[in-house]
């Protein structure tokens, strides 16, 4: 895998994904606090608590530089308005990340969290030379899955009660694509398989 030193920032036709700020803060927690965000998310509790956000987006450097994760805030190219967040989990010593985000209620049902998902996956893929990305979601949340297919992961099974979220046990849906099969990698990873 091939680390940037520089958080990316990547462009969409309406998108621009860039590195966080202590200034969205606010918006994060308005945002993120949502009970419909909390409900379909594994980490984001509602109520979301005063200071958590700037906690979240401090530590962001640090998971960079550690080859951790990578969170970026995913914003309107036209504004510059923030209405989500997407990001990586690696598992740098197997070239595999996991996808995840969340998109402001406000900002539903307009393609956005497609369109960061795909430009994402595609940075992975050509510019830090993953193998595998994946995700997953809780099956109570079917337009995530759609959101992934959209993509161009593939549905990959379901773990029946998985996780325990507000006291109760979701179903977990998982998704994959390898690096393969994405647009414009082929099967000329370069990096030995084995």
């Amino acid at each position: 895998m091939h680390f940037p030193d520089e958080f990316p920032l990547i462009e969409t036709p309406r998108l621009v994904l860039r590195a966080f700020d202590l200034t969205d803060a606010a918006t994060v927690q308005r945002l993120a606090g949502a009970r419909e965000i909390a409900q379909s998310t594994a980490l984001i509790p509602h109520p979301y608590p005063d200071g958590l956000a700037e906690q979240w987006i401090a530590m962001h450097a640090a998971e960079w530089a550690a080859r951790r994760g990578l969170s970026l805030a995913v914003t309107l190219r036209a504004t510059g308005a923030l209405v989500g967040a997407i990001g990586f989990t690696f598992a740098e010593e197997h070239a595999r990340a996991e996808l995840g985000y969340w998109i402001g209620l406000p900002f539903w049902r307009h393609g956005f969290a497609t369109e960061a998902a795909t430009a994402l996956t595609d940075f992975g893929f050509h510019a830090l030379e993953l193998n595998r990305v994946q995700a997953h979601h809780y099956a109570s949340n079917p337009a995530s899955g759609r959101v992934l297919l959209k993509t161009g992961l593939r549905r990959e099974g379901t773990s029946p009660k998985m996780m325990l979220k507000n006291g109760r046990f979701e179903d977990v849906v998982f998704y994959g694509v390898l690096r393969r099969d994405w647009p414009g990698c082929g099967s000329t990873a370069p990096f030995a398989s084995g």
